[in-house]
Order: C-alpha cells, then sequence, then structure tokens
C-alpha cells in the first residue's frame, strides 16, 4: 500500500495555498427539556420532533426547551480552557504511516464513507495520528444554542426543537464552528453514549428532562473509540447503528425520543487483544493496517521529532503551521468540488466486477469503493475519477469484507490488489 501512495501522493497532500480555520463559541447552554400534561391518557412518539400518536394508556409530554444565559465570566472561562488544552502534535509532522492518514483524510473529506478502522501494532502512533486531525477539521454552519449541532439547511441533520421553530417559520440564529471530535471511552454507560431521560422527575415533579449523550455531541463531527475491539458489543452495535441510519432512538418507560447522530467513526486497536466480529468490521467504511516502522533512520527522526515536540509543544506547531493551513485549504477545497467529480460507468462496472469475484457480502464494498475513489480524486484537485485512485483505495475498502477462515487475520490486501490488476488489466 505504501508503494502505491509514494511520495507524490504525500506531496500531492500539501499543494495549496494556505487558509486557517478557528471555531465559535456558542452563546448559549441549551438544556433539553420536557413537560409532563397530566390528564392526558394518549400517548405520543417523537421522531424528528413531530409527535406521533401511539398505544392508549401512556401519558403526553410535550417538548420544550430551557437556555440559559452564559455569564461573561464562564465565556471568560470557556476561552481560557481553550487556549490551555494540551497541545496536539500537528497531522503534518506525522512520518509514514501513509496508509493510515490517507484514510482519514478521505472520510473528512466525504463522511458518507463510512469511517474508519485502524489496526496495528502497540506505539505506532494510532491514537496520536487520529487525535491531530482536530486540527485539520473545517468549519460548518450550525443552529445557535442547540445541543445537536443541527444543520439550519439540512432538516435530516436538525434536532427536534430545530425543526419545530423552522415548520412554524421563525428565523434560526446561526454559527461558524469547528468539526467536533469527541472521545468515546471504554468505560462508559450505555446512558452516557445514548443520552438518558430522568422519570422519577417527571412524574414527581411534571417536567421531563432529557440529558443528550456523546451522539449528540458528535453529530456532524467525528466520534473516534480507542481500543474499540475492547469496547462491549452491544455498545459497538449501538454506535454502528447510528451511524448507518444516522438517527439515535433512546426508549425509555415508553417514551421514544429520537435526534440525528451522523458522525464518522473512527476506532482503533490491536489485533493482540482481539479482532472484531465480521459483521461489526464490515460496517466500517475502510480499514487501514500499521505496522512498526523497520528502517533505522526513519525511527530516529520520529524519536527526534516526538523529543523536540515534548519539549516545547507550542514551538515545534509553529514549524508546522504552513503545511497544516495548505494541508486545511486542501481538504476544505476538495470537500467543496467533491459533488462535481465523476466516474465513469466502465469503471464502476469494474469496481463490482472486483467485488464479485471476491466474494464480498453484500454491496457496501461497492458503495465505500466508489465514494472513496471519487474523494481521492477530489483531494488532488481533479473532477475525474482514474484506475490509479481505485488501485490506491480499493483495498482498504474491501480486504476487511473478505470471507476467510475464523482462525484467520484480516487479508493484508494483496489479493485485492492481484484481483485489482486481474480485472483492470
Amino acid at each position: 500500500m505504501a508503494g502505491l501512495l509514494g511520495t507524490s501522493s504525500a506531496a500531492a497532500l500539501l499543494s495549496s495555498p494556505s487558509i486557517s480555520s478557528s471555531s465559535s463559541s456558542t452563546p448559549k447552554a441549551s438544556i433539553r427539556a420536557l413537560s409532563f400534561n397530566p390528564g392526558h391518557t394518549q400517548g405520543r412518539r417523537f421522531y424528528g420532533g413531530i409527535g406521533l400518536p401511539s398505544k392508549k394508556g401512556r401519558s403526553h409530554f410535550s417538548i420544550s426547551n430551557v437556555a440559559t444565559e452564559i455569564s461573561p465570566a464562564q465565556e471568560q472561562a470557556q476561552k481560557l480552557s481553550k487556549e490551555n488544552q494540551r497541545p496536539v502534535y500537528p497531522f503534518a509532522a506525522i512520518v509514514g504511516q501513509d496508509e493510515m492518514k490517507l484514510c482519514l483524510l478521505l472520510n473528512v473529506i466525504d463522511p458518507k464513507i463510512g469511517g474508519v478502522m485502524i489496526m496495528g501494532d502497540r506505539g505506532t502512533g494510532k491514537s496520536t495520528t487520529v487525535r491531530s486531525l482536530v486540527d485539520l477539521l473545517p468549519e460548518i454552519t450550525v443552529v445557535a444554542a442547540d445541543p445537536f449541532n443541527s444543520d439550519p439547511e439540512d432538516p435530516e441533520s436538525m434536532g427536534m426543537e430545530v425543526r419545530e421553530k423552522l415548520i412554524k417559520g421563525e428565523q434560526l440564529p446561526t454559527l461558524k464552528v469547528k468539526i467536533n471530535m469527541v472521545d468515546l471511552p471504554l468505560g462508559a454507560t450505555e446512558d452516557r453514549v445514548c443520552g438518558t431521560i430522568d422519570i422519577e422527575k417527571a412524574l414527581t415533579e411534571g417536567v421531563k428532562a432529557f440529558e443528550p449523550g456523546l451522539l449528540a455531541k458528535a453529530n456532524r463531527g467525528i466520534l473516534y473509540v480507542d481500543e474499540v475491539n475492547l469496547l462491549d458489543d452491544h455498545l459497538v452495535d449501538v454506535l454502528l447503528d447510528s451511524a448507518a441510519s444516522g438517527w439515535n432512538t433512546v426508549e425509555r418507560e415508553g417514551i421514544s425520543i429520537s435526534h440525528p447522530a451522523r458522525f464518522i467513526l473512527i476506532g482503533s486497536g490491536n489485533p493482540e487483544e482481539g479482532e472484531l466480529r465480521p459483521q461489526l468490521l464490515d460496517r466500517f467504511g475502510m480499514h487501514a493496517q500499521v505496522g512498526t516502522v523497520r528502517d533505522a533512520e526513519l525511527r530516529v527522526k520520529i524519536v527526534e521529532e516526538r523529543a523536540r515536540f515534548d519539549k516545547n509543544p507550542k514551538e515545534f506547531r509553529e514549524t508546522y503551521k504552513a503545511d497544516q493551513e495548505k494541508l486545511q485549504e486542501q481538504i476544505t477545497a476538495a470537500r467543496s468540488c467533491l459533488s462535481e467529480v465523476v466516474i465513469d460507468h466502465e469503471l464502476r462496472v469494474k469496481i463490482s466486477k472486483v467485488c464479485a469475484e471476491l466474494n464480498v457480502d453484500g454491496l457496501r464494498g461497492d458503495i465505500v469503493t466508489n465514494r472513496a475513489a471519487k474523494a481521492l480524486a477530489a483531494l488532488k484537485g481533479r473532477d475525474t475519477v482514474t484506475s490509479e485512485d481505485i488501485a490506491v483505495v480499493i483495498p482498504n475498502c474491501l480486504r476487511h469484507r473478505l470471507r476467510k477462515d475464523p482462525l484467520e487475520s484480516i487479508d493484508s490486501g494483496l489479493l485485492v490488489i492481484e484481483k485489482f490488476y486481474e480485472v483492470f488489466s
């Protein structure tokens, strides 16, 4: 795979003029709440802000929002906390690991690729690379004071209350913020991930408060799970279902509340600690394998760069500021022109032929390969996909979907590459 990328791909990532992106702070903090109306016996389910009648005998809840003003002192404290955040290792400073970096960039350009699963040896920079991506994330427009980062122009990415306001014709205040990256700890509970509802408060005080979870915070952003192969299978199922459907539904005591949960799911892990089930692996759009660097000179360079960062992080980040800004602008340009990229019908047929001859289950492999190839063409500044683009991305899109022995490890991609050259020759 490294040979396919080569030095030209790495150079192509740093070939545009610079632009910088900064995040804005929301002026209000929002608390989702539901008010309880005693005396009603007709229940409702809430899907995307629309109340639908359900079975009789259930209580009726109406949704409301309680917004609290942030004091100047709190606003200043938020700014100071952002300034004093732990410095992140620059993405442009990461040596090698071209396959992993390319998969991450393609998912930022087109989130519909479906995320990436990164597996490799311990100490190879998996977590460092993913977290360094936060500096390159572009800005998006969100509805102000909305806990779900609702898109003011896309009803499918709107929270319940925002959609109700839009239906009523109300003006939606907006602001630009950076795409958010949310870390999911291994010890997280389902309530913390999905959100929870205080039923006791609803029955005793007449107010039913809903506290959004990590899925709400990650909407239109990135959800990163380190050591995803150690996460409970139940939580992995919840994450993958939400990532695939784009919605998260919280069911508590006969009440159903749904909110948008469209995010890029990034998982990393060490294969020595166990593999994910094939059914779960298939739900990740791309798969990147990370190996330990064997070249002595390259290892020395990595050690020296890390020592420089540990000694003075701010000064180290300054040395890579220009490269970071060039890459950031290239991502922004690729996202804006992605819809104009086309792929010939003949190439689509060949992609599907490769998938069929490799006995890839389902059609996810075909869809993801098409999307990834278009994203790579956009990253390189072209509006047409070539067979070279497909050659670069197809191993990452298919190798974790191949039928294999339960005791076998994931194919290295050689089978995919051999079949690609056989079909595309």
